[in-house]
């Protein structure tokens, strides 16, 4: 008789223990050209039993594959971070010492506890719909930004700074990472939205209100406008600024900002030349309704500002981050309030595309009804 594939999927993912502990175990993993083969052998058997567990009628949706296996690498992520904090050991110390030694870091920690536990709960969430043939669009585009984000940060930034010299071949197991979710981000986007009933003359009568006559809206403008000028602020910071802000900044606040690792470096840009102009736009999208890819992009930046956030707050106040770079302790609550009033900007613009979607819905003829689902 065939396992459940939701207790199945769960099951997949918390025999990373037992894997992680074998592997750890075997004395010819001490090269890592071997880790690297190891790690592409593991995840070909992930995808084979993963397969193997989602055959039947949900197995038509090919992200419950990905979901699967991913929630295995999920685990191993959290088994990665718990060893470094010395919670646990003698699962991940073969990988961490011969295969990515930079996942050693305040950065890499933080992003496995990420990747543990947010990314996790999402993966089994997705399955769970999957073999339940709900609607996941809404979870899936949170956590493709939250997964870009984390790559396209922890890539450049090992290649960069400190640790570039560190790189081994298991460096190309995260090859997966950048193109399945490129290719789960089109099925996504492909997929129906699934929003609230909203009929002509209601669209009609949100698109003719004045932004006087929003004010949560005007809020939520001022709200990104501050969130757009402290991302250009904090990109000059990184880019050696000469004036005297700007050193004040990363020397009694930010200053992890100066740690050679080069993540925040490479946070702060990817913040100034992506998360910026989003914003920039998501105001515009407030101001001139009809702006219907606004809700689809809102969920993405908010699950990427939420990762980046959460490591880079992390990561400033880590004891693995030296002490130089560390936030001092008699700023830890303005550090702290303004980096989680940051990461509360993009969640607050999704839930206002999500809760009220008929200002971003495309104008119809009054008297005919709206787009009930918006296809």
């Amino acid at each position: 008789m065939q396992l459940p594939a939701g207790p199945g999927a769960v099951g997949l993912s918390l025999a990373a223990f037992p894997v992680s502990y074998a592997l750890n175990c075997g004395a010819a993993l001490a090269h890592p050209v071997a880790i690297a083969v190891t790690g592409v052998l593991v995840l070909l058997v992930l995808f084979c039993m993963a397969y193997l567990l989602g055959e039947g009628s949900h197995s038509q949706d090919p992200l419950f594959y990905v979901f699967t296996a991913f929630s295995f690498t999920s685990v191993i992520d959290l088994i990665i971070s718990l060893e470094e904090d010395g919670y646990i050991s003698g699962f991940m110390e073969f990988y961490l010492k011969e295969g990515e030694p930079y996942l050693r870091t305040a950065y890499g920690i933080m992003i496995c506890y990420w990747d543990g536990t947010v990314h996790y709960l999402l993966y089994l969430a997705m399955v769970m719909a999957i073999t339940q043939r709900k609607n996941y669009r809404t979870l899936g585009l949170y956590w493709l930004g939250s997964l870009m984000m984390s790559i396209v940060v922890f890539l450049p930034g090992n290649m960069l700074g400190k640790y570039s010299s560190e790189i081994r071949p298991s460096f190309l197991l995260n090859v997966p990472y950048i193109l399945i979710p490129i290719w789960a981000g089109m099925r996504l986007f492909s997929q129906p939205k699934s929003l609230p009933c909203c009929t002509a003359e209601k669209v009609a009568a949100e698109q003719q209100r004045s932004l006087y006559q929003r004010p949560l809206d005007l809020g939520l403008i001022l709200f990104l406008l501050v969130a757009a000028t402290f991302t250009f602020f904090r990109g000059l910071v990184v880019l050696d600024c000469p004036s005297d802000s700007c050193f004040d900044y990363i020397y009694q606040y930010e200053p992890y900002l100066r740690d050679p690792v080069a993540y925040p470096k490479v946070q702060m840009l990817v913040y100034m030349f992506y998360v910026l102009p989003f914003f920039c736009l998501g105001i515009y999208g407030l101001l001139r309704p009809g702006c219907t890819w606004l809700p689809d992009w809102a969920l993405v930046f908010a699950g990427a500002v939420a990762q980046a956030q959460f490591s880079h707050v992390g990561s400033s106040l880590h004891h693995r981050t030296p002490y130089p770079y560390r936030t001092p302790e008699e700023v830890w609550w303005v550090f702290l309030l303004t980096n989680v009033l940051y990461a509360l900007g993009p969640h607050l613009l999704a839930y206002r595309c999500l809760r009220s979607p008929g200002f971003f819905q495309p104008a119809a003829p009054t008297g005919q009804d709206g787009i009930k689902k918006h296809q």
